[in-house]
């Protein structure tokens, strides 16, 4: 109710600032007005059944209010509209393809008087839906070669069959998915700088307009010097900018702060946390055969304090160097500083209040710390930013998860809810699991299904379903859950899983790597284009639209004014 109170009010506000008129046009505005609406009918509703109603629609409806709060979700939902015919198109040739092969497996396999040469017709090409299903997750490999193993066995020159149908399919038709929706994100995001860049400079010329025909009220030197101090303020967000270092007298102190200050300190501190994890691996390999209690940590525990005393005195003496201001100024040093200080405290409480590793507990204070202690892997992080082309990539891919995770998982998530809830119930010997009844289920079962694997827990009874989908996205043994929900519902359930396939792993990660791919061409052309210098300029561009300012056009004084007078809500005098 408070959320929907808090939308209300934002759409308020929003349709009272762009007026009646714009509101009519806006269609993510009047799409915000219907999800509302019909958000707090079905809150009422739940509420007038005391919250007992199996059926939220408004469930469905919340992965809105972040694309419409979102402009690049928005323009990421708009090249997947624009890029969706074309894909359309080569999902109808795998359609097309898949049929036909179908149609010559159930000639090359149909049913024989031998028995024993009907291994192929049974497993795989019994019926027609049979014979659909065992293609499309062969496209996908998931059952190869497990799909071809009878005929293979009887003749090899079946093999054939499989492998054309592979090659055409796997290598070919879904390829060109990628193709072609690298070919619809090439230059999708410089021409997305490009727009804002004319919307700036469109709002720019307009504001010194505005201060030219109200002088009376502003002095206009003032004004254009102001807005100058700001723009260079604001300039300064793109360039990293760190407290001077501290000065210090003694000539021994000033030649300790520049060895201290040095690259060689940050190089020589990853060699250390490198040696700490090879350490801990060591251990974890001589101790994987023994209990808890038959381990002596002891020897370890010193180990670990010496890495532990030498992250302390790293920390101190870069404070000394760069002063605590220039310390906190660097976000390395922010992770690097709370990881140590948090080891020592649990190094101190392991001393403090020693107790036995075999002690009751679902974990120990040395076996905490052995885990926090392999969070020094992420110093190793911080050579990320040197790695030509990662930064941007890492910034890009995040985006798309984002909208992968929290969009299209949760929509495919509450529709499997609602259609499958239950649908699965596992054996009563199930309730409390152990081997033994784990093995006893799984002896009396068919290999390679449901209930054979144990997938028990993938279900979706509730909310954890989204590990059942990235299960399936993973296409690995997906056909085992798509064949046991089509057995325990209706074969139409069959749809549903492939809807997931075709969203997930066909569109999304063909996504991810197009994006990837874009973002590669793009630094290599850049690095293969400039000197050396203008290389180690760009990797510190942080601003995307410095990095393609070279390609982004600025609009001429003659497109501005033009714009400016055929603008809606500007009434400007010339």
């Amino acid at each position: 109710m408070v959320c929907l109170v808090i939308f209300s009010l934002d759409l308020a506000v929003k349709s009272y600032l762009i007026g009646w008129e714009e509101l009519r046009k806006n269609k993510w505005l009047i799409g915000y007005t219907v999800v509302i609406s019909v958000s707090t009918i079905d809150w009422v509703l739940s509420v007038s059944m005391v919250c007992d109603e199996k059926l939220r629609v408004r469930r469905l409806l919340r992965p809105f209010f972040l694309l419409q709060n979102s402009s690049l979700m928005k323009k990421t939902l708009k090249c997947i509209k624009r890029t969706l015919p074309e894909i359309a198109s080569v999902i109808l040739l795998l359609a097309l393809h898949l049929c036909l092969f179908t149609m010559i497996g159930m000639l090359l396999f149909a049913k024989s008087e031998d028995p024993d040469k009907n291994e192929e017709w049974k497993l795989h090409f019994r019926s027609l839906p049979n014979s659909l299903t065992s293609l499309l997750v062969l496209l996908t490999t998931a059952n190869n070669p497990d799909v071809m193993i009878p005929a293979y066995s009887l003749n090899r020159g079946y093999s054939i069959f499989f492998v054309t149908f592979s090659v055409i399919g796997t290598y070919c038709l879904m390829n060109l998915l990628t193709a072609i929706i690298y070919n619809q994100f090439r230059g999708y995001l410089l021409m997305s700088v490009q727009t804002s860049i004319i919307r700036r400079r469109l709002g720019i010329r307009a504001a010194f307009q505005v201060l030219k025909t109200h002088t009376h009220h502003f002095s206009s030197k003032t004004c254009i010097v102001c807005f100058f101090q700001r723009s260079r303020r604001a300039s300064t967000v793109y360039s990293k900018q760190h407290p001077p270092l501290p000065q210090y007298n003694s000539p021994v102190l000033q030649r300790c702060q520049v060895i201290f200050s040095h690259y060689y300190l940050t190089i020589l501190g990853n060699a250390v946390a490198l040696a700490n994890v090879i350490c801990i691996c060591t251990v974890l390999v001589l101790n994987s055969e023994k209990s808890t209690a038959e381990r002596d940590n002891f020897i370890m525990e010193i180990i670990n304090l010496c890495f532990i005393l030498y992250y302390l005195f790293e920390m101190c003496v870069k404070i000394f160097a760069f002063s605590w201001r220039g310390y906190l100024s660097y976000r390395n040093n922010i992770f690097d500083g709370f990881l140590t200080i948090l080891l020592l405290v649990l190094q101190f409480t392991i001393y403090v209040t020693y107790r036995d590793p075999a002690s009751h507990g679902v974990m120990s204070l040395w076996e905490m710390l052995r885990l926090i202690n392999m969070l020094i892997v992420f110093r190793f992080l911080r050579i990320i930013p040197d790695i030509k082309g990662v930064s941007l990539t890492w910034a890009l891919v995040a985006v798309c998860l984002i909208l992968c995770v929290q969009v299209v998982y949760y929509v495919f998530a509450v529709f499997g809810i609602w259609l499958f809830e239950g649908a699965i119930k596992p054996p009563p010997e199930m309730s409390v699991p152990s081997n033994s009844s784990m093995g006893n289920i799984t002896s009396s079962m068919e290999c390679g299904t449901y209930e054979q694997l144990g997938y028990w827990p993938n279900n979706f009874d509730d909310f954890a379903s989204l590990i059942l989908l990235y299960d399936v996205m993973v296409v690995n043994n997906w056909q085992a859950f798509m064949d046991a929900y089509s057995r325990y519902t209706t074969e139409w359930s069959k749809i549903y899983f492939v809807c997931w396939w075709l969203t997930s792993s066909v569109m999304w990660v063909n996504l991810f790597v197009a994006l990837i791919l874009e973002n590669f061409i793009y630094k290599w052309d850049r690095s293969h284009s400039c000197s050396v210098t203008d290389v180690e300029r760009i990797r510190y561009e942080t601003s995307v639209q410095l990095m393609f300012r070279e390609q982004i056009q600025e609009p001429t004084e003659e497109e501005l004014l033009c714009q400016l007078h055929q603008h809606p809500h500007l009434h400007l005098h010339w």
